[in-house]
């Protein structure tokens, strides 16, 4: 049997946009009959080998391979693996320079376990060459929208933002069925104009290509004009999946949310203050893992949340960095909202998915992130967009042109938190524009939420049996199935 069976690697990047649905999905690929291998570094490893020990445990196989992060090497302390620990742009550095040398070890084990198929990040196209040696199919995972690929893959092609007279002018991306604006600002910088990141980037689209195929955390209902885009003009094999998170936790959603608050012991604080809210009534607000905001935009957002007269709940991120006067601003802050039951801050860490699920909230502003989006996807809640850097802008022009689930805070240039500076920085009374829009009793508010509850059933309806990410998967392991038959049988 164990010869007959279909043995795929899984190669997450350490970051936790891309790494927790690459784990997702390699638990799906388990839990219907595949052998999977999961190489990682310890640090890493250790932040979800608790459900591959339970699916492990549950008679699924699947399990981690380690490799060593060389910290000493690139002059890190133990233990910082992972992109959101670089709290600055030096240690940053360091954490990207220890995960480019971690390619040696990954291929050894990949000769050593002569897998079936490799499935990678897309930021590892070197994965290109280790498959074609080891004659196995590659798939490149994406970890964000189709949409978002489309519209950096037409940008790239068509460059239509290279004779505009200003940086602030808009552009209409070529190639997609809706009429798509932007300003070249709001574009990574990589791709607006060629840097040392281009080098990075560029063979990441290329070694797509060169794959098998590509595999998406999305769903048919959600974006099927660009899936079919993707096939058709770009030529690329593709399957979605998703949304996986809900997907590969549906049977225990609950009690692995739960575990993590029993640990914090504040259930009972933030819960009692949802349940005495009306139902959708409250606004959770998350800039997800990699986000760190600068002082002065933190003062605009809390004055922007306050003066909009709504309830929220918001997860902000402690930083030891950060002088006296600036952790007080915020400590009377939360003082303030205590005492006028309006707002209720959050440190660090938050049971995202119970709070959105909650009959309460009514609504999120989110950093664009694309596992963000579909959580709040699969419960049916509209949106407040704030990219930040990276495909996060294309991402809202999905939800707010494209989808309509949306309302934009105005966010206007595309930066990685290292280097936000004044021009970044969203003032509050945009901030309360969006909140009223979105929150308000407004027709469109009404609208958004409509139709963002049809897409929280299309996500539902899409991961069940015979449903079309369920399908869609089966489909691609049985093709997977198929070629590795094949390939013996040319040995043979």
């Amino acid at each position: 049997m164990e010869s007959q069976q279909l043995h795929v690697i899984f190669v997450p990047f350490p970051t936790p946009g891309h790494m927790i649905p690459m784990i997702d999905t390699a638990r799906l690929f388990a839990k219907h009959g595949v052998n999977v291998t999961i190489i990682n570094t310890h640090a890493n490893a250790s932040t979800f080998q608790k459900s591959i020990d339970s699916d492990f445990n549950s008679g699924y196989s699947i399990k981690t391979q380690l490799i060593h992060f060389p910290s000493s090497q690139v002059g890190l302390p133990e233990g910082v693996e992972n992109v959101k620990d670089g709290t600055n742009s030096e240690i940053l550095g360091k954490i990207v320079q220890g995960i480019l040398m971690l390619q040696d070890q990954i291929e050894i084990l990949l000769q050593d376990l002569q897998p079936d198929c490799i499935i990678t990040d897309m930021m590892y196209a070197w994965t290109v060459e280790s498959a074609a040696k080891l004659n196995v199919p590659r798939i490149h995972f994406y970890s964000s929208s189709y949409f978002s690929n489309c519209a950096s893959y037409f940008i790239m092609k068509y460059r239509p933002h290279d004779n505009l007279v200003s940086d602030t002018h808009k552009f209409t991306i070529p190639g997609l069925p809706h009429t798509i604006e932007m300003t070249p600002l709001q574009i990574p910088d990589w791709v607006r104009e060629k840097n040392a990141a281009t080098a990075y980037f560029e063979p990441m689209f290329k070694s797509e290509v060169r794959s098998y195929g590509t595999l998406y955390n999305s769903f048919h209902e959600l974006e099927s004009e660009y899936e079919k885009l993707s096939k058709t003009r770009m030529g690329i094999k593709s399957w979605s999946v998703g949304p996986v998170s809900a997907w590969a936790n549906k049977d225990n959603e609950r009690k692995v949310n739960r575990g993590q608050i029993e640990e914090l012991g504040k259930e009972a604080e933030w819960l009692n203050w949802l349940n005495s809210k009306q139902n959708e009534s409250v606004l959770y607000v998350s800039f997800g893992s990699l986000t760190r905001l600068p002082h002065e935009q933190l003062v605009e957002i809390a004055h922007g949340l306050e003066n909009s007269g709504h309830s929220f709940i918001w997860v902000v991120r402690k930083i030891d960095d950060r002088d006296e006067g600036e952790n007080s601003f915020l400590q009377d802050f939360e003082k303030r909202m205590k005492e006028s039951k309006k707002g209720y801050i959050i440190w660090n860490w938050a049971p995202q998915l119970l709070i959105l699920d909650h009959p309460s909230t009514g609504g999120i502003v989110t950093h664009c992130g694309w596992n963000s989006i579909l959580e709040s996807l699969s419960v049916g809640l509209p949106m407040i967009t704030w990219p930040m850097f990276a495909e996060q802008f294309f991402n809202e022009k999905l939800l707010v042109d494209v989808l309509k689930i949306g309302v934009s805070v105005g966010s206007k240039v595309n930066k990685f938190w290292a280097s936000i500076d004044e021009d970044g920085v969203v003032r509050r009374e945009e901030i309360v524009k969006a909140v009223e829009i979105l929150m308000g009793n407004g027709e469109e508010s009404k609208e958004m939420r409509m139709r963002a509850k049809k897409l929280g059933n299309a996500a539902k309806r899409s991961i069940e049996e015979d449903g079309d990410s369920y399908n869609n998967l089966i489909q691609l392991i049985d093709e997977l199935k198929s070629l590795k038959i094949a390939r013996e049988l040319v040995k043979s």
